[in-house]
Parts: structure tokens; C-alpha cells; sequence
């Protein structure tokens, strides 16, 4: 038998989900590993009005963003730094340089699902990280 049709239905209330505190940045994973037999991850994250985010960086799993709320500030490789609205859809393929925060005075928030599954691994890392490394203020306010 297949592994992926022993997979189940995911259905959660809002706000629910497994929850990680990174200071002024916030991230609930809402299905990964086993539930979708690591085919993907689906995370909400939210950063509180001029947060900066995560350092440029790039890793193996590609990211599609949603943004729920507020305007994100993005910045992918070859192409700099842009505001994507609420509403914005944005893919980011593996191995490839971004970035994200938010330069606005109002919250943030963007759904990421990562293909293949297997970022939530490194929460935990990313975690302790910004325990030690606190966000700072994004680079202006718009």
C-alpha cells in the first residue's frame, strides 16, 4: 500500500497548532512531517510592527508566501527587496537567496508552505538562535 493514502485529513481551529516564540516574530506549524509523509510544511508566521526578520539565507526547500495581513518586505535574489500586500502570493525556489520582514507600522502575517517537508526540523535551532541573537528594528518603516 502507498504510504501517502495512510495519510489523514488535517483540520484545525484558528490558532491552533504547534507554536514558536522567536521575540518579536511568531511561527505555528499547522501540518508537517508524518501528516503529509514530508511532502510539505505549513507554517503561519507573524512579526510585530518594524521587526526585521531572519538574515538573507537560503536552504534546500523551496517556500511559497502568503501574505494574510499587512504589507511583508521580500527580498529575493536578483531581484532586491519589495513590499508584497495582503492578498500577494510568492514563490521562492529552493537554493535560492531571500529574506523577509516587516517595515511597516502595523503587524505582519504570511502563511509558508516549504516543499519538500523538513524545515520544521530546524525550529527548534532557530528558536534557541534568536534567544541569543533578539530581532532587531526593520531597516525603515514605510
Amino acid at each position: 500500500m502507498n504510504e501517502k493514502n495512510n495519510l489523514k485529513p488535517i483540520v484545525l481551529e484558528p490558532n491552533k497548532g504547534r507554536k514558536y516564540s522567536m521575540g518579536r516574530m511568531s511561527a505555528v506549524f499547522k501540518a508537517d512531517l508524518e501528516e503529509t509523509n514530508s511532502t510539505l510544511s505549513v507554517s503561519e508566521w507573524w512579526l510585530e510592527a518594524n521587526t526585521e526578520g531572519p538574515h538573507i539565507h537560503k536552504h534546500s526547500e523551496a517556500h511559497l508566501f502568503y501574505v494574510l495581513e499587512g504589507n511583508l518586505a521580500i527580498y529575493i535574489e536578483d531581484r532586491e527587496w519589495f513590499e508584497a500586500e495582503k492578498g500577494s502570493y510568492i514563490y521562492i525556489p529552493g537554493e535560492t537567496e531571500h529574506g523577509f520582514e516587516n517595515r511597516s507600522n502595523t503587524k505582519v502575517g504570511f502563511i509558508s508552505i516549504n516543499t519538500p517537508g523538513g524545515f520544521e526540523g530546524a525550529m527548534s535551532h532557530i528558536v534557541n538562535y534568536f534567544e541569543g541573537s533578539p530581532l532587531g528594528n526593520a531597516i525603515k518603516i514605510t
